[in-house]
């Protein structure tokens, strides 16, 4: 389980890498990783990329916290998680350093990036869509690791203590939370969810909703002292009034939809095991000529694809998965030639316009003096040429348009290999299904090995 938050640095850059970097925090530095710049040098760096930028905005970095519970993951493991958080939602464009903090009852991760990217020169958007991108990524990464993993309403941040009080039950909030979502499953009005809280010992007051109503709705359950207002503040967004009214009718809306997806598509089959089907043999006799026609249908559009039998599907399945595993694995490999070609570019850009201040350092007939007037781009350059050397470049004859080139082509070879590998991922899925409900249909498990070869397509 792993809890994030994000703010915004408007101040000072070496503030806050000085706290997330604190040895006292973590383990003498060693639990510290870094893209695209070093703790020593973030404040510079980021300097050097912001100047590039056109935006008013004053954001000059941003500071993402990501917490773990107690016992869960160890120090090391974290800090990975927190790199591989950064090299997905920063896609190798932001420079960034992930600190470890184990100074705390939980482990938790500091990880503090540029606010503008060292390719495009683009400012970050802090927004409610881009906060959900890093829930999501957070979220597959604690399970890729085989960690809990929570799931909020819309998606907001918790603190620790609310989340265990939460995951304790003890919460009066959650507990509401919980009584509201479980009547809105039952309730076909917001008349009828008024009713069925009150069953459930609620009092409830100001719940008309109008523009001359009080603009909270009010509930106390039994033993409570406190009255807790639906607003968003308190509850969440989803535990408005006028929220709670609109998900009563969605999922409403929603169940006409599948009933109607339900008797117009032919590729679901009707599920006769149901008790209604039991008790009433008419019905039975017409979900069976139903199933018919339908399993009729796929049987149709299988053969127009070209599959003679089921064999030849499972066939097919198989190796559109093949193909989507080794396009995804591809694609991982060009993800960290991507991030390498983004730090080489990001390099050679800062040393091509600081090389001058280097040289004339070099000329000065009083270096001192010259060090003291331009030492931030001095350091720009030879920061940059050391980089560089390290990777086996050699700064004074580097080609910038050729790395730029490179980079905007494996940029283009990631686009394409994941599109292929998601489009062969969705072809499996599609094949799947069909395969799946003609299984059911003659009156094998979808899991059961059967003699397939023997079941022709016509």
């Amino acid at each position: 389980m792993a809890i994030t938050r994000i703010h915004a640095i408007k101040a000072t850059v070496s503030g806050a890498v000085n706290y997330i970097c604190n040895e006292k925090k973590t383990d003498s530095s060693l639990l510290i990783s870094s893209f695209g710049t070093t703790p020593e040098t973030a404040a510079n760096d980021f300097k050097f990329t912001l100047s590039h930028t056109d935006s008013s905005d004053p954001n000059k970095a941003f500071h993402l916290i990501q917490s773990f519970a107690p016992g869960e993951v160890s120090a090391k493991e974290a800090n990975k998680i927190g790199e591989e958080l950064a090299d997905q939602l920063l896609k190798g464009r932001y420079s960034y350093i992930v600190a470890t903090h184990t100074d705390k009852g939980h482990i938790h991760n500091h990880i503090l990036f540029c606010a503008a990217d060292n390719i495009y020169y683009k400012k970050y958007h802090d927004c409610k869509r881009t906060y959900w991108d890093i829930r999501h990524l957070n979220d597959e990464l604690c399970e890729a690791h085989n960690l809990s993993v929570i799931r909020e309403d819309q998606h907001k941040a918790k603190k620790y203590k609310e989340w265990l009080s939460d995951k304790s039950g003890t919460s009066w909030k959650s507990k509401l939370k919980s009584d509201i979502n479980e009547t809105i499953k039952l309730a076909h009005s917001y008349e009828e969810f008024l009713s069925l809280m009150q069953a459930k010992g609620y009092q409830i007051k100001d719940s008309e909703i109008s523009p001359e109503a009080h603009k909270y709705i009010g509930f106390l359950a039994p033993g409570q002292v406190k009255w807790i207002r639906g607003r968003e503040k308190s509850l969440g967004p989803e535990y408005t009034k006028e929220r709670i009214k609109e998900r009563i009718e969605e999922k409403a809306r929603i169940r006409a939809e599948r009933m109607k997806k339900l008797t117009t598509r032919p590729q679901s089959l009707i599920d006769t095991s149901q008790e209604r089907f039991s008790e009433s043999p008419g019905l039975m006799r017409w979900a069976e000529k139903e199933n018919l026609k339908r399993a009729a249908q796929i049987q149709s559009k299988l053969a127009e694809m070209g599959f003679k039998s089921l064999e030849e599907v499972d066939e097919r399945i198989e190796a559109l998965h093949q193909q989507a595993k080794t396009g995804k694995k591809a694609t991982i490999a060009l993800d960290k030639d991507i991030k390498s070609a983004a730090e080489i570019l990001r390099y050679a850009r800062q040393y091509s316009e600081k090389k001058k201040y280097d040289r004339n350092y070099k000329k000065s007939k009083d270096p001192e003096r010259y060090y003291q007037t331009h030492n931030y781009d001095l350091h720009l350059a030879w920061g940059a040429r050391d980089i560089l050397e390290s990777a086996g470049i050699n700064p004074e004859t580097i080609n910038l348009q050729d790395i730029e080139s490179r980079y905007e082509k494996l940029c283009a070879d990631r686009m394409a290999t994941s599109d292929a590998y998601k489009k062969a991922e969705r072809e499996c899925e599609k094949l799947k299904q069909s395969r799946d409900a003609l299984l059911t249909f003659i009156g094998q498990e979808p899991s059961q090995d059967i003699d397939r070869d023997k079941k022709i397509i016509r």
